[in-house]
């Protein structure tokens, strides 16, 4: 099969913005050095980078958590800070690198009380 033309990568990425992020940001990722959240392994402490992609206050065990889906253009995971409903900063739209080990609970990747640094 021929190689697209550029004008219709073009079009490919104006109709589809989503993509293009999601590629910029792999590489983005791969250039500092991270590991993507697809190619993260479980149980290993691990350093992630992302942009929060949304924040809710859900109580587990009768205290209050906050919890923040990270997404850096592979895949999302939860990062969950128990005690807490609001960390000053941690907004949607926000990149952050957090630093920690992932676990599955109830079948999604939850990486718990990271270590975490707020990205421009």
């Amino acid at each position: 099969m021929a190689e697209k033309s550029r004008l219709r990568r073009s079009i490919s990425r104006w109709a589809n913005p989503t993509d293009q992020l999601a590629r910029d940001m792999r590489a983005e990722h791969a250039r500092v050095g991270t590991v993507s959240i697809a190619d993260a392994p479980d149980r290993d402490p691990v350093v992630l980078r992302g942009t929060v992609r949304s924040m809710t206050v859900r109580p587990r065990g009768g205290v209050p958590a906050l919890e923040a889906e990270l997404f850096d253009g592979s895949d999302v995971i939860t990062i969950v800070w128990l005690g807490r409903r609001r960390i000053v900063g941690v907004d949607p739209g926000r990149g952050m690198r957090v630093q920690g080990r992932i676990g599955v609970h109830d079948g999604v990747r939850t990486m718990y009380n990271p270590r975490y640094e707020l990205l421009p």
